[in-house]
C-alpha cells in the first residue's frame, strides 16, 4: 500500500469508497434540503468544498508516506460511524446522520493512509466538521441568552433614537408591528460561519501561532454579535418606515449577507490591525 500511487489504492479499496458514496449521496441530498436552505446552514457547502479542497492539496504529501492502517481498526471505526449513520437515517436526526458519514470518512482516510496521515490532516479534518449540524435542542439553549442579549442592546439603541420599539423576551413591538428575534437574526449562524471561515483564513494564509490564533477566533464572537444587533435594528427601521412586507422579504436576507461580509471583512481588519501592533512590538503572531 505504501508504494501505490492514489488512483490504485482507490481501487484496492474500490468497496470502502463506493459505500462512503453511496451514503454520502442522500446526506448531502438532506442537508441541502433541511440544513443549508436555511440561512443557518449556509456556511455548509462552502465548509465541505473548501474542506474537500484543503484535504485534495495534501495528497500528494500523502502518497509518500502512505501506510495501509490496521484492519481491525478500521472495522470498529466504521463499524461505530455506521451505526450512528443508521440511526441518524431512521430517525431523521440529520446531526447523527452527518457525524456518521464523518466517522465513515475518517475511517476510510486511515485505512488508505494510516494513522500518522490522520495526525497530519488534523486542521481539514477538525475544520470538516463545521459540517455537521448542531442538534436544534443545543442551538436553543446557546442562542437563548444571545437573542435576549441582541434584543435588549437593539431596542434601547433604538429608544434612544426615538424609534416607539418596545421589547417582551425576544418579541419586538414597533407601530402595529412585531418581530421575533429568531436564532438567525440572534447571531449563532454568523459565528459558526465566521469561525469556521476565519480558521481557513488563518490556517491557509496566515500560518500564525495558535496562541494568536485563538485569540482571533475569540475576536468573531463579539464582532458576531455586534453586526447581528446593527441587522435587527436594520429590519426594525425598514419595518417602522416601509412595513413588514418590505423588512421580511428580499431585504431581510439582503441585510443578513451584506452583515455577514462587513463582519468577516472586520475580521480581516482586527487580524491586519493585530498584526501590525504585535510586528511593532516584535512579537511574531
Amino acid at each position: 500500500m505504501a508504494k501505490q500511487r492514489f488512483p490504485s489504492a482507490l481501487l484496492t479499496h474500490w468497496p470502502l469508497v463506493a459505500g462512503a458514496a453511496a451514503l454520502a449521496v442522500p446526506t448531502i441530498l438532506s442537508l441541502g434540503d433541511q440544513v443549508w436552505s436555511r440561512e443557518s446552514g449556509a456556511h455548509g457547502p462552502i465548509v465541505m468544498l473548501t474542506g474537500g479542497w484543503l484535504i485534495w492539496r495534501k495528497l500528494p504529501q500523502l502518497r509518500l508516506s502512505a501506510e495501509s492502517g490496521q484492519a481491525w481498526l478500521t472495522a470498529a471505526m466504521l463499524l461505530a460511524a455506521l451505526s450512528i449513520y443508521i440511526f441518524g437515517r431512521a430517525y431523521d436526526f440529520i446531526s447523527l446522520e452527518t457525524a456518521g458519514l464523518y466517522g465513515v470518512g475518517v475511517a476510510i482516510m486511515y485505512s488508505l493512509f494510516g494513522s500518522r496521515a490522520i495526525l497530519r490532516m488534523w486542521f481539514p479534518l477538525f475544520y470538516l466538521a463545521f459540517v455537521i449540524p448542531p442538534p436544534d435542542w443545543l442551538m436553543d439553549r446557546l442562542t437563548a441568552p444571545l437573542k435576549l442579549f441582541v434584543s435588549y442592546i437593539a431596542t434601547g439603541g433604538l429608544q434612544l433614537l426615538g424609534v416607539p420599539v418596545f421589547r417582551e423576551g425576544v418579541t419586538l413591538t414597533v407601530a402595529q408591528y412585531q418581530l421575533l428575534v429568531e436564532d438567525a437574526c440572534s447571531g449563532m449562524n454568523s459565528i459558526t460561519g465566521l469561525v469556521a471561515i476565519s480558521l481557513f483564513y488563518i490556517y491557509l494564509l496566515r500560518n500564525a501561532s495558535w496562541r494568536y490564533s485563538l485569540l482571533l477566533v475569540a475576536l468573531v464572537i463579539p464582532i458576531a454579535i455586534v453586526a447581528n444587533i446593527i441587522r435587527v435594528s436594520v429590519l426594525v427601521l425598514l419595518t417602522y418606515f416601509f412595513g413588514d412586507a418590505v423588512a421580511q422579504g428580499f431585504l431581510h436576507m439582503a441585510a443578513g449577507l451584506l452583515l455577514f461580509v462587513s463582519a468577516l471583512i472586520l475580521v480581516f481588519l482586527v487580524d491586519s490591525l493585530l498584526s501590525y501592533i504585535l510586528r511593532e512590538r516584535g512579537i511574531r503572531a
